[in-house]
């Protein structure tokens, strides 16, 4: 079966060594998003990337960088990205977010997942 719908994605553009309420600051991203109960997130890890202050961070062996880019992507619908926002604000106090209209599209299967 297949579903299309529109939804907000949003990127936040962060440090691996950003920290937040003494965790990782992409680890309580994620943990918040579900927490909101939002439709999804994903943590990506650049391997290579600069950001405002303009130092490339990179993953090479011969100049190994304590904090590589970090995205953090989380989609749903606009009324509940609209919710969020404001405290993102208060929790990424340094980075990048963008914010962009996408088609989300469902596939789903007949069978019923075990591991829920």
């Amino acid at each position: 079966m297949k579903r299309e719908t529109e939804a907000v994605l949003l990127r936040i553009f962060i440090g691996e060594s950003d920290r937040y309420d003494g965790k990782p600051l992409f680890r309580y991203l994620v943990e918040f998003f579900k927490k909101e109960g939002m439709a999804g997130a994903t943590v990506l890890r650049g391997i290579l990337g600069f950001g405002r202050t303009s130092i490339i961070h990179t993953t090479s062996v011969l100049r190994l960088s304590a904090d590589l880019p970090i995205v953090v992507e989380v989609v749903d619908r606009k009324e509940k990205i609209e919710r969020i926002k404001p405290k993102l604000v208060e929790i990424v106090k340094e980075g990048l977010i963008t914010e962009e209209k996408v088609r989300i599209i469902f596939y789903e299967s007949n069978e019923v997942e075990e591991d829920r």
